[in-house]
């Protein structure tokens, strides 16, 4: 007796015994079905381009976004012409593809009485230049002609005619072990931290700041006083000590505050 079809054949109708493709997926297994970028996608795509190459057309190949003028401010003694000339600022130029870190270096290497400089665009046709000047605190006196010194002991510029109320600077450390030990510069810069600490009222009296060594400062003060500092150190206490002399003594010529626990006066 011939055997009838298997339970498999029957449930594909075939009479055959199925096939493994033709069977139900098990449990662990997935079906993977392959689907084509549908005309939606297409377009959110195709319109991400557009809007992309759009804004790189209007900040770099249009005129919207363009160098049209250049606004300096902060000056004092430089003129805003003077600083837009080295910035040299491409007008006409994509705002946006301004060099502003190359502008900044040269401006503080043509300048030096630049102290700071901030370039900045200005959306949507200017850059903006906003300069921070030295302020001379102490002047070299050279030759008939006067070279600024800012309170970083940088000398920065040469001027024909002094500033008012900025103290000449006298450098006198020849005879001294002082200046093969520290150096001229060294010593400038001891005279800009003495010059830093003095108060307001002290500063607009003072006409000279003497060095002779590390340790031996000295103010000349108008109508001919004197003030024996010594070294930059205690800097705040002799301010302070010196103040309170000047008080005491208006007439005195000559003060002594190098230890100020035990300052001294004379003269008057």
């Amino acid at each position: 007796m011939a055997a009838g079809p298997t339970t498999a054949e029957k449930k594909n109708g075939t009479g055959r015994p199925g096939r493994a493709s033709d069977r139900p997926s098990g449990p662990g297994e997935r079906n993977r079905v392959v689907r084509l970028p549908g005309l939606r996608v297409l377009l959110i795509a195709a319109g991400g381009l557009a809007l992309t190459a759009g804004v790189v057309w209007a900040l770099y190949g249009s005129s919207w976004f363009r160098v049209e003028h250049v606004k300096t401010s902060g000056t004092r003694v430089l003129t805003p012409r003077q600083v837009e000339a080295v910035a040299a600022v491409p007008v006409g130029a994509p705002l946006l593809s301004v060099d502003t870190d190359a502008i900044e270096a040269r401006l503080r290497k043509e300048l030096p009485r630049i102290d700071a400089v901030e370039v900045a665009r200005s959306w949507p046709h200017g850059i903006g230049l906003k300069v921070t000047e030295r302020q001379p605190v102490l002047l070299v006196e050279k030759g008939g002609k006067f070279t600024e010194v800012d309170k970083n002991g940088v000398r920065y510029a040469t001027v024909d005619t002094a500033p008012r109320g900025v103290p000449r600077l006298d450098l006198a450390p020849a005879a001294s072990p002082a200046l093969r030990r520290f150096g001229p510069d060294r010593l400038l810069r001891e005279a800009v931290r003495v010059r830093a600490e003095l108060p307001g009222h002290i500063v607009r009296d003072t006409r000279a700041v003497r060095v002779t060594s590390y340790d031996s400062v000295t103010l000349e003060l108008a109508g001919g006083r004197t003030v024996l500092w010594g070294s930059s150190e205690h800097g705040t206490a002799k301010a302070r000590v010196l103040t309170a002399l000047m008080k005491a003594a208006p007439k005195a010529g000559h003060f002594d505050v190098s230890a100020p626990t035990a300052p001294a006066v004379s003269g008057s």
